[in-house]
């Protein structure tokens, strides 16, 4: 369901939001009222960095958008980006995507280029078009190592791994995750962490290995939780869900799916009608053995 975003190498903000949100809001909001654009745009790189693994989507792209007004802006370009993306918007985050990626060529910022055509990679992987994902991925990872970006290293080998799943190899799938997973707990990126194990389960699920895909999935929930990251809790409890259904959970799956539905209204998740109607259709079910009894 999507790939890991790659955020850019820069100092990245600590805690859920900067302790002083609001004023950097309204810092940005008259920065950018005065035309301010140094000052627009360092405040806005900050406030997406708090945002974005948050899925705080809406209010991202509003002070991307907002800081653009002055100007093409990378950085701004990427958030917004991402922000499309994560919404179901595809194009438009190409079209974001592919203008940061050429500011940051021209600027020859080689660790943003990286993280960019990692990202642009998951829009084609979201679109279905895996091979094509994989060469900018594979673009990116020489990249990634030689400016020694070990977490988007993991990202990216994460990402690989998404797309192999995706072509139906698994175990390919599988040796990918198997060596994001390590580099991430090394730097600390408990983010990508949590999206590796659900991956990991989600390919264990696909080898008919149940046991050891819910084992995976129940170490990505607590960290998902922890990081602030309802969409890709959304995916975890999903997962969950459809193992349970297979196993004639069906109590178990239609409160998992409940909670999937809640988190997609919550984060404008692309989602949402899908997942509604799974929701729907496993009540169904679950009336049907009720009626069998």
């Amino acid at each position: 369901m999507g790939g890991s975003e790659s955020s850019p190498p820069q100092p990245r903000i600590d805690g859920m939001v900067p302790i002083n949100f609001g004023r950097q809001v309204e810092v940005h909001r008259l920065a950018v009222a005065g035309g301010e654009t140094q000052i627009a745009r360092a405040t806005g790189k900050r406030l997406g960095q708090a945002l974005l693994p948050r899925s705080r989507f809406a209010e991202a792209h509003a002070i991307a958008t907002a800081t653009l007004t002055l100007g093409p802006d990378a950085g701004a370009f990427y958030d917004r980006g991402w922000a499309r993306r994560a919404t179901g918007r595809p194009q438009p985050a190409l079209d974001d995507y592919q203008q940061a990626l050429h500011l940051y060529q021209r600027a020859g910022d080689h660790g943003n280029e990286a993280a960019t055509l990692n990202n642009i990679g998951n829009v084609h992987n979201g679109l279905g078009d895996r091979r094509q994902a994989l060469d900018y991925y594979q673009q990116a990872l020489p990249i990634l190592r030689e400016v020694a970006d070990r977490a988007g290293e993991a990202v990216t080998l994460n990402n690989i791994g998404l797309a192999y799943d995706g072509l139906g190899d698994r175990q390919q799938a599988l040796d990918y995750y198997q060596q994001a997973l390590p580099i991430t707990r090394e730097v600390g990126d408990r983010a990508t962490e949590a999206t590796t194990l659900n991956n990991i389960g989600s390919v264990y699920d696909g080898l008919g290995d149940r046991r050891q895909a819910l084992d995976y999935l129940h170490r990505a929930l607590p960290i998902s939780r922890e990081v602030g990251d309802r969409a890709g809790e959304a995916v975890t409890w999903y997962n969950l869900a459809m193992i349970h259904r297979v196993d004639g959970n069906l109590v178990l799956a239609v409160a998992e799916l409940e909670r999937v539905v809640d988190l997609d209204r919550q984060v404008g998740h692309p989602d949402l009608a899908d997942d509604t109607a799974m929701l729907k259709q496993v009540r169904h079910e679950l009336a049907q053995t009720h009626i069998e009894t």
